[in-house]
């Protein structure tokens, strides 16, 4: 190659060949020494070339390699003049005719091609269409050539790259990685534009069919560098979001392969390695969010990737821990893993990873390790486990939080924990501690999640203790108000929750509600819930039978007659559901009037 020539040796070459040229007509070697006398070398060169009529080899080669050289000296303003002066038609004639000369010309059209400016032209020249047959070359040099030419000129142009798919060069991109899987400048290239093309649809289908997992994985393991780790992480990132491929990629080894590598970056401070843990960790919890692929990878809890990702939850690296708390989410998503994962002693590292992070801690992990044990809380016999194990004691250290994201978690979490678990809303909800919090969450103005979650606590401590010692702790605590406001909130499920709460308080101990109910004038609101034409049936179901609760208490059913309740409930009793008229039937005839 003469990449390296100084002009002057350019200029001598071309005067041999002046010496030696023959014949009638001036060679194009004379036309380029012409040129030579008036312009500078590259000017000579595109002359040259622009007054070819025929392929003559002899004749473009050394027209071929200054204006290469011009490119690779990153002459100003070369590409662009190359591609305006008229001798891209040329180069592509030079490509259709697979002359000895094309992998020179790739390798041109492809330094060319870093000018954007250049792309266009070289579209409209159909280099594209002539460069495409030239992947299936033995040749390993023109492959490289010619898929940085291809790479370059559809870079960012997602017409071209749809082109690109239509014709096929995905199976292309894939085999000669597989043939050439030791040829790293060969396999960056295409690793590359398969970067470039694997956010579409059409080339993720191509990919699937062409098992791109195992070439993927062979290739992150040998990478030699984080560059090609990350552009590695870049298309499985892409391609991951396809159900088929996550399953893909699990029988594959992706997973893995993912953990293996974490695993030789943990505990060093190399930015470029933390950025390729942070991918690669980050697309493992993606993975876990197949069914299928997570099953495989959880192994009934002995899966390598589950073993790493408890081994994250003690890491000093927060990215890992973050991951780690997310993953375990992810694999608590059926009850069967989270009665396993209880088994196998998960909570109390999801514990200690909480208390590390309570003050000034990580907000992002908080928040994933509640989620965490939220989803372990589901099933009945963890919840059991968990109170068992003091999991409601330790994590109330969190009440601290100044964190909305995480005080909304927490009460959910809390919420899951008492869920259908008489013990454990019997704890919660006779800690003085926890309901003063909670009621100072109740009144927070600038998120109205941790509001509505704050009051849904309340409603399931009550719903699910049914004890009066939880009852007059709430009411003590002043969050009847908070539980009135939330039966007027425009979700059913929280109105229901809302209702439901006051009617089992009511009936364990009226004597600490009344006086709320008298000042958020309870009746009237419940009054305008049955009379509402457009309310839930199931609103008006739970709102009799608040007033069914009340009807039982002497002091309640004098006010109930006060606001005239039984007008609304004579109108109930045509309504067309019979269920909610029966209701309101059975509860005139205990106010006294059976009519």
């Amino acid at each position: 190659m003469l990449d390296h020539l100084q002009p002057g040796v350019l200029q001598g070459l071309l005067l041999d060949q002046v010496q030696f040229g023959g014949g009638d007509r001036p060679c194009l070697a004379d036309c380029f020494l012409i040129g030579l006398h008036f312009t500078d070398s590259l000017s000579g060169a595109l002359q040259a070339l622009s007054v070819s009529t025929e392929l003559i080899e002899e004749e473009l080669k050394l027209p071929l390699e200054t204006l290469l050289a011009a490119l690779l000296e990153k002459k100003k303003d070369a590409a662009v003049e190359i591609a305006s002066s008229g001798v891209l038609p040329s180069l592509a004639q030079v490509l259709r005719s697979r002359s000895p000369l094309s992998c020179q010309v790739a390798l041109l059209v492809a330094e060319m091609a870093r000018e954007a400016a250049v792309r266009e032209p070289c579209i409209e020249a159909g280099l594209v269409t002539v460069l495409l047959p030239h992947l299936s070359s033995t040749d390993q040099e023109m492959l490289l050539n010619t898929g940085r030419a291809i790479g370059r000129i559809c870079f960012d142009n997602s017409f071209q790259q749809d082109q690109l798919v239509q014709s096929g060069v995905i199976p292309r991109l894939v085999s000669i990685i597989r043939q050439y899987p030791e040829n790293d400048p060969l396999v960056n290239v295409c690793l590359l534009a398969l970067c470039n093309l694997a956010d579409m649809d059409s080339a993720r289908e191509a990919l699937a069919e062409q098992g791109v997992a195992e070439v993927l994985t062979f290739q992150l393991k040998r990478a030699p560098d984080a560059e090609r780790r990350h552009v590695i992480l870049e298309i499985l990132g892409a391609l991951g979001e396809s159900d088929t491929l996550k399953l893909q990629f699990a029988e594959s080894g992706v997973p893995e392969a993912l953990s293996e590598m974490i695993r030789s970056l943990q505990g060093g401070s190399d930015p470029h390695d933390l950025c390729s843990i942070k991918i690669a960790s980050n697309l493992i919890v993606s993975l876990l969010l197949g069914d299928e692929s997570m099953q495989k990878c959880f192994g009934e809890g002995s899966g390598v990737v589950y073993q790493d990702v408890l081994s994250w939850l003690q890491s000093s690296n927060t990215q890992l821990q973050l991951s780690g708390a997310l993953a375990i989410a992810n694999f608590a998503r059926n009850d069967s893993n989270c009665v396993k994962m209880l088994d196998l002693g998960v909570v109390p590292h999801i514990l200690t990873l909480l208390e590390q992070h309570v003050d000034e801690g990580d907000v992002s992990v908080q928040h994933a390790g509640l989620s965490a044990l939220r989803n372990l809380a589901i099933p009945a016999t963890n919840k059991v486990r968990m109170l068992e194990d003091g999991v409601t004691e330790r994590i109330k250290s969190l009440l601290r939080s100044d964190m909305p994201p995480v005080q909304f978690k927490l009460l959910g979490t809390l919420r899951m924990m008492v869920d259908g678990h008489e013990e454990a809303a019997l704890v919660l909800g006779r800690d003085a501690v926890l309901l003063a919090r909670v009621m100072e969450w109740c009144e927070a103005k600038d998120h109205a999640g941790v509001r509505g979650e704050s009051s849904r606590l309340l409603a399931a401590l009550i719903r699910h203790s049914r004890s009066a010692e939880v009852v007059h702790a709430v009411a003590k605590a002043d969050g009847v108000r908070h539980l009135i406001s939330m039966a007027t909130s425009e979700h059913v499920i929280m109105q229901n929750e809302a209702l439901v709460s006051l009617a089992i308080a009511s009936a364990i101990d009226i004597e600490s509600m009344k006086e709320a109910f008298r000042d958020s004038e309870l009746l009237t609101m419940l009054k305008e819930m049955l009379e509402d034409p457009v309310g839930a049936i199931e609103v008006k179901f739970s709102a009799l039978g608040l007033i069914c609760s009340l009807a039982n208490s002497s002091v309640m059913k004098e006010e109930l007659h006060s606001v005239n309740m039984k007008e609304s409930l004579s109108k109930l009793t045509e309504h067309s559901n019979s269920k909610l008229a029966s209701q309101a039937i059975s509860i005139l005839a205990s106010l006294g009037d059976s009519s």
